[in-house]
């Protein structure tokens, strides 16, 4: 945010409004700035007081074209000084569609979400013998809107904007019977956009494939967020079992189709947090950060210190992470914590009081000792695991990925097993491991407050369960499988579990539930989920100006995923974005101002990936999504877009 004084009127519309007006085909008005269609922007005075959020029904069978693709009937509401309001009428706007031959900025054409091995060079779908073509992905995840310094890159008019977007992983090859999770090393690409700067509009002008040979290549690419740097913070998530990696398939299909050899890669290249730099061309470089964990990764959050940052851990038998770094944009060196959970955790948000949180030292690293552990040890190197109980005192008992273990940590291999083996000495050190399907974390820096998404309340944290650990702090006694967010009250002054002092103002002090989903017997339509509350929380954003929490879902139990806005003022949360159905959202991102407009970016992933739920809308809506997204291979890379609803007044 700037440090400007407060925007009058017509600077708001461009930051609120500035949801960019887009050409949406509704009329010529919507093909201009707000002040030139007689939308109130022209010449007031009054400034941004507060901004709230119309949400939209959920989509059901009378209308099957709206559950089969984006479908927005949300309104934004912004409200100034002087109680006169402005409202805008929401929309969807991809890129493009995953498998689009899009613009390389060079005069050629790049096929959007094509795969590549270490070599950049095309991996090819040979399942439908004759239709031989390069892999795409059907899972566009992450995403981050930025600017550099400087940039100029030919064919923009306006100004430069980039977009930084992953792909986590294709769903099925194009017979649609061969399943492709894990087995294709994600990429990620550079997209610049012309920034029109009358409208907002943004439009694809390059595409660029990020070289990530010299990091290894990149595993199952997930949430992601923007550095207080300007820099992309990747994510890899569900880290494959070193002690296990002999027997895993969809590993040895990875190496295969990144290296051409199924025993090449080494599984500890993989489950770290890579950052990407974009250049002022559209181009950028990429760095992995092994000394922050090898968790499952899902979304880093650093904090206004740059110094701080919190972690999603997507696992089974997961825990709060949170790593500072020894100096301000430099995550290459610095010192890992994992989080004790004291009593009175509850998901339960109408809960009195929070569960305090004191941090264990996992240990101190850079980033390149830690890589030349992983590239020259194994893991029988670092510690002993046995799936029995060996009746040797000098084993400790644990429970990892879900399952109960007894490990023993070799001699002068702790920094190791902290760094490489982290779920498991995070475990052996006491830590609390006993959260499911830990993901987005996003901040409120203004109240100090970090936001935590749990996407179920299931397995490792229920009493009683096997994968559950007695006396960790997480135990409930009932599942709740569809989710809850979590808040966490940041503080400085910490201490961790040895005495020693935390160099952070940022540290989570406690976690409470703020809002929790509704597990249902299944309604008419095949929900399980309340669908007018949320379901299996995933992508979370926080816009400081908006006062608003986004929340994206990843929702078995919503038969169409959905895209929230949560004012935590008001406590008001509304729908405002419908996903295909069997879809997930994904690459949520609230970016508050980028050259005087402000965005909210979204994608989903797998639309028409049928579950059980989908039994009552199936038949109906797969020819639909079929003809809308390359039968389902395709699936959208975009943002919200805005018009005006009603003339300016006086509420």
């Amino acid at each position: 945010m700037s440090n400007t004084p407060l925007p009058t009127r017509r600077k708001t519309l461009q930051m609120l409004a500035g949801i960019p007006l887009l050409p949406l085909g509704a009329s010529a008005c919507a093909t201009t700035l707000l002040s030139a269609c007689g939308g109130g922007g022209g010449g007031g005075s009054a400034a941004f007081k507060s901004v709230s959020f119309t949400g939209m029904a959920a989509p059901t069978l009378q209308a099957p074209a709206a559950m089969a693709t984006t479908s927005v009937g949300s309104v934004m509401n912004v409200v100034f000084d002087d109680d006169s309001t402005e409202s805008y009428n929401l929309a969807y706007q991809p890129f493009f569609i995953t498998g689009d031959m899009v613009s390389d900025g060079k005069g050629g054409k790049i096929l959007a979400g094509g795969y590549v091995d270490i070599n950049n060079q095309p991996i090819v779908d040979a399942t439908v013998a004759g239709s031989e073509r390069q892999y795409f992905s059907d899972s566009p995840d992450g995403t981050s809107l930025l600017t550099v310094a400087d940039a100029k890159v030919d064919g923009v008019k306006g100004k430069p904007v980039f977009a930084v977007v992953q792909f986590e992983y294709t769903t099925w090859a194009q017979d649609g019977k061969t399943d492709m999770y894990g087995k294709l090393p994600s990429p990620i690409a550079v997209l610049t956009l012309d920034q029109d700067q009358t409208t907002g509009k943004l439009s694809l002008v390059k595409y660029h494939n990020v070289d990530t040979s010299k990091v290894h290549g990149l595993w199952i690419t997930c949430g992601a967020s923007l550095s207080p740097w300007g820099t992309h913070l990747s994510s890899e998530e569900y880290e494959p079992d070193a002690f296990s990696i002999a027997s895993n398939t969809m590993f040895q299909a990875y190496s295969q189709n990144l290296y051409g050899d199924s025993s090449k890669a080494n599984p500890y290249h993989y489950g770290h947090m890579p950052e990407v730099i974009v250049n002022v061309d559209g181009t950028a470089t990429i760095k992995k950060h092994f000394c922050m964990g090898r968790i499952s990764h899902e979304l880093v959050q650093v904090m206004p210190d740059q110094r701080t940052a919190l972690m999603g851990d997507d696992a089974t038998n997961s825990g709060y992470f949170v790593f500072v770094a020894d100096k301000e944009k430099d995550l290459s060196s610095g010192t890992l914590y994992a989080a004790k959970v004291g009593a009175g955790f509850s998901i339960d948000p109408a809960a009195k009081s929070a569960a305090p949180l004191t941090w264990i030292k996992l240990g101190s690293a850079t980033s390149a000792e830690i890589e030349n552990l992983a590239n020259t040890l194994k893991p029988t190197d670092i510690m002993t695991v046995s799936k029995t109980d060996p009746s040797d005192s000098s084993y400790t008992k644990i429970v990892a990925n879900g399952k109960t273990e007894w490990i023993k940590i070799n001699p002068g291999m702790d920094k190791a097993a902290a760094f490489l083996e982290t779920h498991r000495y995070a475990a052996y050190k006491g830590a609390s491991m006993g959260f499911t399907k830990m993901e987005g974390t996003t901040v409120n820096a203004k109240d100090k407050v970090a936001y935590s998404a749990l996407q179920n309340c299931q397995s490792s944290m229920v009493d009683g369960n096997a994968a559950n650990v007695p006396g960790n702090g997480i135990s409930i006694p009932k599942a709740l499988n569809a989710g809850v967010v979590m808040a966490l009250n940041l503080r400085g002054g910490q201490k961790d579990t040895s005495g020693a002092a935390i160099d952070s103002e940022w540290m989570p002090v406690d976690t409470r539930a703020l809002l929790a989903g509704e597990d249902i017997t299944a309604d008419t339509l095949g929900n399980t989920g309340n669908p007018n509350k949320i379901a299996n929380p995933d992508n979370l954003k926080f816009s400081e100006k908006m006062r608003t929490l986004f929340i994206g879902e990843d929702s078995s139990q919503h038969v169409n995923n959905f895209l929230w806005a949560y004012n935590i003022d008001t406590r008001t949360l509304s729908r405002i974005m419908s996903i295909p159905a069997g879809g997930e959202s994904t690459g949520l991102h609230a970016v508050d101002e980028i050259n005087g407009w402000t965005y909210v970016m979204s994608n989903f992933q797998h639309a028409g990936d049928w579950g059980g739920i989908h039994n009552v809308v199936k038949e109906t809506l797969d020819p639909l999504i079929r003809a809308n997204y390359r039968n389902k291979a395709g699936a959208a890379v975009g943002y919200l877009t805005g018009t005006p609803a009603q003339p300016s007044m006086k509420s």
